[in-house]
């Protein structure tokens, strides 16, 4: 079973997650921010992830704290239930439309964390979450996933649009990459022997 339970707190958030990378999209998630749970409801649903998220944080000072930890855990929920990653595809890539929007996503659990996001929104906020807080979000699960991670909006209007396209195409290009490859016969997918 490749599962994980990641429990995270500190003086700005608490934040309990439930992940299984074999399952069924099933979830159930709540942080308080209402844009950050359609987000990760895709994650689920489009990745066939398990995923439960429970969070609170110091919403009223703003959301920031709470959008960059579930992403710091959430990345170290995938770490965990990857463990040494034997088998596993490794890499993997989407692309996912969203009406007049495109977005593409490469991702490489190489063990190697870094991240490239490039997109241009055109209003300061989608939902209560700014805009500068999806890089953000995006760089902080890499870090603690430990992947290499470039996520792009080719093109679009809607930022709302934008958003969700992109995270479609981040829980299908997770969905690729966490899988089994057969032919690996649970090597290390790895020049090196190990990641």
């Amino acid at each position: 079973m490749r599962t994980s339970e990641i429990s995270r707190k500190t003086n700005e958030t608490q934040i309990e997650i439930k992940l299984d990378l074999d399952g069924a999209g099933k979830h159930e998630i709540s942080t308080g921010v209402g844009f950050l749970d359609h987000m990760l409801t895709h994650l689920a649903v489009h990745g066939l992830f398990d995923l439960t998220v429970k969070a609170q944080g110091d919403l009223h000072i703003d959301v920031h704290h709470t959008v960059e930890d579930v992403a710091l855990a959430l990345g170290q929920a995938f770490d965990k239930a990857l463990g040494d990653r034997k088998g596993i595809f490794r890499m993997g890539d989407s692309f996912a439309p969203m009406d007049e929007t495109l977005a593409h996503v490469a991702i490489d659990l190489s063990g190697r964390p870094y991240t490239v996001v490039q997109a241009e929104w055109h209003t300061p906020y989608v939902g209560n979450i700014p805009v500068t807080l999806f890089p953000h979000f995006f760089e902080s699960f890499a870090v603690t996933s430990r992947c290499n991670l470039h996520a792009r909006i080719l093109y679009g209007r809607d930022d709302h649009h934008q958003a969700e396209a992109l995270f479609k195409a981040w829980a299908r290009a997770l969905d690729s990459a966490t899988q089994f490859d057969p032919r690996r016969a649970g090597n290390i997918p790895s020049t090196k022997g190990t990641l």
